[in-house]
């Protein structure tokens, strides 16, 4: 076997296959970005909905927590699928990329708006009634006093989460999107060794996450505090957010 690999390696490692692999990254990758990106602007209006008391946005919530606490608990592949035959359904022709991009701006709202709400609710209440007894008006509130203190509890969450995205797109293979799983299907097709082609394909996962996933510990070691660290524990509690896993 190790034979076999050490007389693949010169073929495997030519410039067409490296460029396959990181074309593959960049799909991941821009999956993973738009997602989130797309999760955060929602995520963070859904939080500020159903972190408000008004009465008249009261079905709004009720209907926005049920679909945040079900897409939570469907498996990404179900869902991916569930896109799918939505979108067809309409009868829309749309690409793979597109389904697997919507299907993880799905959930990535959903987890994420669980972790802003979580982070909103982190604030002192003390300091919610001082802005009440100044005037400030709800707004004002919002971007003057619970966002620049609940973005040092979301932002390590939200990293381990965007990780945790980077490895759920590998289920897009399973409808055909050329993602990194998909590529080692088919340079293995093509007669190379699957401890070569996904050894690869390892190494490119980690070079995506391992940064992502360093950069969240740091950020939560750096903006470590009493108050933060019993609110981060609540989140996770909450979410089932991911731990940020490091070496050394």
């Amino acid at each position: 076997m190790l034979d076999q690999i050490a007389a693949q390696v010169p073929t495997f490692f030519t410039r067409f296959t490296l460029e396959f692999l990181l074309e593959a990254m960049g799909r991941t990758l821009a999956m993973t970005a738009l997602g989130c990106g797309v999760g955060i602007v929602l995520g963070t209006l859904i939080a500020v909905i159903r972190y408000t008391k008004t009465r008249l946005l009261a079905p709004v919530r009720i209907v926005l927590t049920m679909l945040v606490e079900v897409f939570r608990r469907i498996p990404f592949l179900v869902n991916l699928f569930i896109v799918m035959f939505a979108l067809q359904g309409f009868g829309s022709e749309v690409s793979l990329f597109t389904i697997a991009t919507v299907s993880i701006c799905i959930v990535a709202t959903a987890f994420l708006s669980e972790v802003i709400r979580a982070g909103l609710e982190s604030v002192p209440r003390q300091q919610i009634e001082a802005a009440e007894v100044m005037n400030l008006g709800f707004t004002r509130t919002l971007f003057l006093v619970l966002l620049p203190q609940s973005w040092k509890v979301i932002l390590p969450p939200a990293f381990a989460f965007m990780v945790m995205f980077i490895k759920d797109t590998s289920l897009a293979s399973q409808m055909g999107v050329v993602e990194l799983t998909f590529t080692g299907k088919v340079l293995m097709n093509r007669g190379f060794s699957p401890f070569l082609v996904y050894g690869a394909v390892l190494a490119a996962y980690f070079i995506l996450s391992y940064p992502l996933s360093r950069l969240g510990a740091y950020l939560e070691n750096r903006l470590a505090s009493p108050r933060s660290r019993k609110a981060l524990k609540r989140i996770r509690s909450a979410t089932g957010s991911p731990r940020h896993h490091t070496l050394g």
